[in-house]
């Protein structure tokens, strides 16, 4: 099996994708896809037509239809819809996308009409064995409501619950989890506990996406703790290089679920697989930042990232209650408090006195 970070078309690729050009979009990892049993992706936009975007703060992703179509031709044999941008054309978008999928054999998983039908997992049979996969996604814009299609938002309850349940009726348990800070390399605490968790309820394996980086990893029990795979098919930005990087997972399900990680980079028309020495170095960084989780070095690289970012969310909060009709500031406010990665910023930024009470700290 092959697991996959995010997955888009953009401005440079649309015409690739549209014409099914598929050596331009994946070059040599066509290769590795043909000898998988199974090719998973997260595809982090919308197929359709329509024009029509949802409110948000953020890029409204989408590509054609006939993205699915391409899709299919390079091998990918499921897609997670659980991530941020599902819902970016709304209800349209979103039944057009799976219509899409479906008329080319793709099976997708992470949407239902509404949340309680949005918990249903993805089962796949490679090698005799049965893998379930279990695609949530944070708070952000595209999470099924009572009475509402969506993306299957994480619950600490529900989720945990889920797993175990997945656990039961599968050989082995695979977690997309859409979420955690977009450029960081490491977990906030939240997200590394939540990880662990999913472990102890019965995965063996954690994927973290939406980070847009390469962040680290950690056996945990018996399970296997991906945070952050990177990108995998998304935008090329020439002067961010970490956002030109990606992991595949290869998994061995003849071998107790053996990991492999097989680095990937981008190109003027999609990527293709790192050459030796673009591996060792994405490789030797992706080892590094992971001894930080083992030293206990990440908890002052999270810290270091929420200070950088500390500005924007004084500034929201300073702003959010002036007297306007037109105030952003309240609708970001607001977006703050329903994302869980926001306010695993805020927690560490705005310190409660329970922090230092007795701690010789003023």
């Amino acid at each position: 099996m092959i697991f996959c970070g995010d997955v888009s078309a953009t401005h440079i690729t649309s015409d690739y994708f549209e014409t099914c050009n598929v050596e331009a979009l994946f070059a040599d990892v066509l290769e590795e896809f043909k000898r998988a049993g199974s090719v998973i992706i997260n595809l982090e936009c919308t197929l359709t037509g329509t024009e029509n975007t949802i409110k948000k703060f953020g890029p409204n992703l989408k590509s054609t239809v006939n993205t699915a179509k391409a899709l299919k031709l390079a091998g990918v044999t499921a897609c997670g819809l659980a991530n941020n941008h599902t819902f970016d054309f709304g209800t349209v978008g979103l039944r057009d996308t799976v219509k899409a999928l479906e008329d080319n054999g793709i099976l997708w998983t992470g949407i239902g009409e509404n949340e309680i039908d949005s918990r249903k997992n993805l089962v796949v049979n490679v090698d005799s064995k049965r893998i379930a996969v279990v695609a949530v996604c944070e708070h952000e814009y595209t999470y099924a409501l009572a009475d509402r299609i969506g993306a299957r938002p994480y619950d600490p309850y529900d989720t945990m619950e889920d797993i175990r349940k997945a656990k039961e009726e599968a050989d082995y348990v695979v977690v997309m989890y859409h979420g955690a800070k977009e450029y960081c390399k490491v977990p906030s605490p939240r997200v590394r506990k939540l990880c662990q968790a999913m472990v102890k309820n019965g995965a063996n394996l954690v994927m973290t996406q939406h980070s847009h980086c390469i962040g680290c990893h950690e056996k945990y029990l018996d399970g296997e703790i991906v945070y952050g795979t990177g990108n995998f098919h998304f935008v090329k930005y020439p002067d961010r290089i970490e956002f030109n990087r990606g992991l595949m997972l290869k998994v061995d399900v003849k071998d107790n679920f053996k990991i492999t990680y097989v680095p990937t980079v981008s190109t003027d028309t999609g990527i293709r697989l790192a050459n030796e020495c673009e591996r060792e170095e994405i490789m030797g960084e992706f080892e590094l930042m992971s001894t930080t989780l083992h030293n206990g070095e990440w908890l002052n690289l999270w810290h270091d990232f929420c200070v950088r970012n500390k500005e924007l969310y004084e500034n929201v909060v300073k702003n959010v209650f002036l007297a306007s009709d037109e105030n952003t500031y309240r609708e970001h406010f607001a977006h703050f408090l329903d994302c869980e990665a926001h306010t695993d910023v805020w927690r560490e930024l705005f310190k409660t006195w329970n922090h230092t009470n007795e701690m010789g700290k003023v």
